[in-house]
């Protein structure tokens, strides 16, 4: 990008710019971020000792007082009547029995399929298996899904749509291909193996009868004795040219209490500090496997957990030399994305401050590593943003002005796509601002072959390069915190649906 030109047209769209005559003050601040200080609190929050910081572990709750700790140490308040903890009240929900049994095939739970629904049930439900395949009107006319498990084909589409549609229309439950090929189930079917026994952690809720079974679609033609090409092309049209199976099941469901918490640090700005810029992560993680590995989480998020650290320490640096931020500046590392964006959920439902006083979130997921994209580039100094001019046409701008200005980063947009089939967008914290309308920029490395295995450790991360993202990161906020007019909310949210 072309320097002059850009920064010609940030004037010519009225965003205030400091003077370049002198070096910055925030450049002596940012410089606070080492790779040695993110190397000291990455290598204790992701030791083999923390066991995965699962959520509600007491591994969990020693990383929540380290941080909590390293806040206080900063002289950072902790907003929640004085506490640095905002509890976040989670279940387990774990499901002892599941059986499935097709025609003559009892299958295995974990291996055949996979239990994704909900339901408790006394006593197992004898019914049929139909195949409807695709969710259109004109199959569910074909096909009579009333009290019936039905066969539904939601390969490369969004299924919780089609899950609701079909239930609504009668069926009894669902068994659902969402994507081909043997290897991309098992991979799934493993992950839930591997965390059997520890229940899915959420929020507290009714029990709704919902038996939803994935299968792989291998698995699918062997239930209907059809092959999967066959199958693929009933499911478009002739859904009802593929015979039933007689089919029963029995869904048995445990419920216990888990305490976990959000923690929040609070540097209150001066003029304008009712305005909170909030920058973000996830600190806690996925715990130990079945045989005991130790998922250190060190890239996810143990990366932007430090991050977040590193960054607030520069601005209580500042703040102690007298230079405070205009605008109030939440830190605030949440509990349980790894479960499904709870602890974010909960503090946009149960707001310490205002939602409609909350200029942006930085949400940090992340940072730590070099991704399949740029790992033979010649230059891997990348960065990618996800979401950063959907809501805000200021935000964009003021990133790449920071980030010419400072950190010459690649600023890479990729994900930003609305048809990106990783949905990205929608899988860290900054969700829950932004359905909420609050502008968001998430900075992510995207991923690599330790993404969410046991191999996701320290020695694995790039310091330096993460030290320069957080850079990019602070410059951008302390901007944010400190220029005149807080940034426009002039964008439409369209993407308000997980």
């Amino acid at each position: 990008m072309n320097k002059s030109l850009f920064l010609t047209g940030a004037l010519a769209l009225g965003l205030s710019l400091p003077s370049m005559a002198q070096t910055p003050v925030q450049v002596k601040y940012a410089n606070t971020i080492t790779a040695e200080d993110l190397t000291k609190n990455l290598t204790y929050l992701a030791s083999d000792e923390m066991k995965g910081r699962d959520t509600g572990s007491e591994e969990q709750k020693i990383a929540a007082e380290y941080i909590s700790n390293f806040y206080k140490n900063l002289g950072l308040t902790g907003p929640v009547n004085g506490s640095y903890l905002q509890k976040v009240d989670l279940v387990s929900t774990s499901f002892d029995e599941v059986n499935l049994k097709i025609g003559k095939n009892k299958l295995v739970n974990n291996e055949d399929f996979v239990f994704i629904g909900d339901g408790d049930m006394k006593k197992a439900a004898k019914s049929e298996l139909v195949f409807l395949g695709l969710v259109s009107d004109e199959n569910l006319a074909k096909v009579d899904v009333k009290d019936k498990l039905v066969g539904i084909w939601a390969v490369g589409v969004r299924s919780n749509d089609l899950v609701t549609k079909v239930m609504e229309a009668g069926a009894a439950g669902i068994v659902i291909v969402s994507m081909e090929g043997q290897a991309n189930f098992d991979r799934i079917a493993n992950r839930y193996k591997t965390l059997a026994g520890k229940g899915r952690i959420g929020f507290a809720k009714e029990v709704e009868q919902k038996p939803i079974f994935m299968v792989s679609s291998d698995k699918m033609g062997e239930l209907f004795d059809t092959p999967v090409e066959e199958l693929k092309e009933a499911a478009k049209s002739i859904p009802e040219t593929i015979k039933s199976q007689k089919a029963s099941y029995q869904i048995k469901k445990k419920v216990e209490e888990v305490e976990s918490s959000n923690i929040l640090a609070f540097l209150e700005g001066t003029d304008k500090k009712d305005e909170i810029v909030v920058i973000s992560s996830h600190y806690d993680h996925v715990g130990v496997s079945s045989t005991g590995e130790v998922f250190n989480g060190a890239d996810d998020d143990g990366s932007g957990t430090v991050s977040v650290m590193e960054i607030a320490e520069a601005f209580a640096t500042a703040a102690k030399d007298g230079i405070k931020p205009r605008r109030s500046i939440l830190f605030l590392n949440v509990t349980g994305e790894e479960k499904g964006l709870l602890g974010s959920e909960y503090y946009s439902e149960h707001p310490i401050f205002p939602l409609e006083n909350t200029v942006v979130d930085i949400n940090i997921d992340m940072v730590g590593r070099i991704d399949y994209e740029y790992q033979d580039a010649e230059n891997k100094d990348f960065v990618y943003v996800i979401g950063s001019e959907m809501l805000s046409t200021d935000l964009k701008k003021i990133l790449e002005y920071n980030n010419i200005t400072y950190s010459d980063l690649i600023l890479d947009y990729r994900y930003d796509a609305e048809d990106d089939p990783n949905r990205f967008y929608y899988r860290s914290d900054h969700y829950n601002f932004a359905k909420h309308n609050i502008p968001v920029a998430f900075f992510f490395n995207g991923v690599h072959d330790d993404y969410h295995q046991v191999t996701d450790t320290v020695d694995k991360i790039e310091f330096p390069l993460m030290a320069k993202r957080a850079k990019l990161i602070f410059y951008t906020a302390w901007d944010l915190a400190n220029r005149e007019n807080r940034i426009r909310v002039d964008g439409t949210n369209t993407r308000t649906d997980r």
